[in-house]
């Protein structure tokens, strides 16, 4: 499956931003994302696997908890088709670059 069809569905890319900030138990990603979206554990599993399986999360266990963690494997395609427009952001992030290294700049008396 494409990295783009598994990032089309809203749940699984609010999944992911949950994990970008720490692990969570399926528990956790259920009671938030399940919660927000109004759907079943069953269904936030579902979503879980499709994400591992697809190298966007693993999976280990504690106990008996799941914990998933965000894997980056899965988002390399997306940073290779990214890169032929880098080339816009560069200039941009370069110009903000410079006028915050002049904005922590000590003022001249």
């Amino acid at each position: 499956m494409s990295a783009f069809t598994i990032l089309s569905d809203p749940v699984r890319r609010r999944i992911l931003e949950h994990l970008s900030d720490q692990a969570l138990s399926s528990g956790e990603v259920v009671e938030t994302v399940g919660e927000e979206f109004g759907i079943t554990q069953s269904a936030i599993s579902q979503h879980l696997k499709v994400l591992r399986e697809n190298g966007f999360a693993t999976v280990s266990v504690d106990g008996a908890r799941r914990i998933y963690s965000l894997e980056t494997t899965g988002l390399e395609e997306l940073d290779q088709w990214l890169e032929p427009f880098r080339r816009f952001w560069g200039p941009k992030f370069d110009a903000l670059a410079k006028e915050v290294a002049r904005g922590k700049q000590k003022p001249k008396k």
